[in-house]
């Protein structure tokens, strides 16, 4: 947002103009936590649960902050300094939004839109580290993710920024379509579609109408990628707008397989496989990537680390559903040269069917040779008898590490997965001290 004035995000963002500020080259990012504003950032105070972001409008700029917008209740904040613009709109989010629309078309860059049931974080790493290799790139940091994390997201990126790689989260329906509005993307991709959220959605057809709304809220001209293996998605991609390219990607799809000068750090075959839908998303906005990829996954998805004694831990507790437990535990059979040990709690938001998910875990686990397995939680109990072997059961993730230490020899694999509720951090954290 250099170069913008307070008259030209106001008229954006939809707000109106209480105090002009110091002006000059105009913020360089939007913030929403107060702890974290330092001179040039333009501070949104979002209402809350407990607290209006807004209260803390004289204290961001006092220290520094470009300017604020608040909402009509804060209209008469002051700056200690009398040197930050004071912006007022009836819903800050929403201005906020505005705002990452209007800075996403000045910008003139190529949107990717990514989404799935899982996969869609580590695919937006591959996605990014791709178009990297020839173009100006911004993707989605950490979690950000929401209609609050994506427009933050956007009014990060620099001017010259060529490609915008986009997470896009869903906790209900019309949540992708409110992310697809704001951020207009060129290019949408679904990587898979699979039984999460459930509990909210009820079927696994309402899951997939729910990630169709990237596809299709294209821009003309775009183009959508899809898993070829996936019929939930044949009646969405007859609703595409006018003009936009279906690519699939998959064993029997457009993309089947990684150009021979393309290098990838990981053996992993889920991980090939989101490979093929970033390599189409590359290709789609202009670059053909080779070499070795250098990427930069997001924590908690699979980061293998070594202990002494050669035991490596597998750290993918970020979150869990039924088919990424599947991926990571063909990842698990795939990679481990000595025991196969696999710890996975609860998987949530499943609805009524969430036993049976649970014993075709524990079943999934026996078939692929799992040697020893620890349960975390009262649904993650259900895959034990499925499992039917060595198994080991507890009810908390602080208990695991205790359990599971004396039992573990030299050259063990340690699988680590569950929804991210269970808290299973602590335990890849503490075998590691341990």
């Amino acid at each position: 947002m250099r170069g913008w004035t307070a008259e030209d995000i106001a008229a954006a963002a939809g707000a109106r103009v209480v105090s002009h500020g110091r002006g000059g080259e105009g913020p360089t990012r939007a913030v929403i936590d107060s702890r974290h504003v330092g001179p040039g950032d333009l501070f949104f105070g979002l209402p809350g649960e407990r607290v209006d972001g807004g209260r803390y409008a004289a204290d961001v700029l006092g220290a520094g902050a470009w300017g604020v917008v608040v909402g009509e209740g804060f209209a008469d904040v002051r700056d200690p300094s009398g040197e930050g613009a004071i912006l007022v709109a009836a819903d800050p989010l929403a201005a906020l939004q505005r705002l990452a629309t209007a800075w996403r078309r000045a910008l003139g860059a190529q949107v990717i839109g990514i989404t799935g049931s899982t996969g869609k974080t580590s695919t937006k790493d591959l996605t990014a580290a791709m178009v990297d290799q020839r173009k100006r790139v911004v993707a989605t940091p950490l979690n950000l993710n929401t209609e609050i994390g994506l427009p933050l997201t956007v009014l990060g990126a620099p001017a010259g920024t060529e490609v915008l790689v986009l997470e896009m989260a869903m906790r209900g329906a019309g949540q992708i379509a409110e992310l697809a509005r704001i951020a207009e993307p060129d290019v949408g991709v679904i990587v898979n579609v699979g039984p999460v959220h459930l509990e909210l959605l009820g079927s696994i057809e309402a899951i997939a109408a729910t990630k169709s709304e990237l596809i299709e809220r294209l821009r003309p001209g775009g183009t959508a990628i899809v898993p070829a293996e996936e019929p939930l998605l044949r009646t969405h991609l007859e609703r595409l707008p006018e003009g936009v390219t279906t690519v699939t990607f998959g064993s029997e799809g457009d993309v089947r397989a990684l150009p021979a000068g393309l290098e990838l750090p990981f053996t992993s075959a889920h991980m090939r496989g989101n490979a093929l839908a970033a390599l189409a998303a590359a290709r789609a906005v202009g670059v053909e990537p080779t070499g070795r990829l250098e990427v930069a996954l997001s924590g908690l998805r699979g980061e293998r680390r070594e202990l002494p004694g050669g035991i490596v831990v597998v750290d993918d507790c970020y979150n869990a559903n039924p088919m990424s437990m599947r991926a990571a535990l063909d990842d698990l059979a795939a990679s481990a040269s000595g025991r196969r040990v696999a710890v996975l709690g609860d998987m949530l938001e499943l609805g009524p069917d969430e036993v049976r998910f649970h014993e075709e875990v524990g079943a999934h686990a026996r078939g692929v040779g799992v040697d020893l397995l620890v349960t975390v939680g009262p649904l993650a109990r259900a895959m034990g008898p499925a499992f039917g072997g060595e198994t080991l059961a507890v009810d908390r993730a602080d208990e695991v590490v205790g359990a599971l230490r004396p039992r573990l020899a030299d050259g063990d694999t340690v699988l680590v997965k569950a929804s991210r509720g269970v808290g299973l951090e602590v335990v890849a954290q503490g075998l590691g001290t341990a």
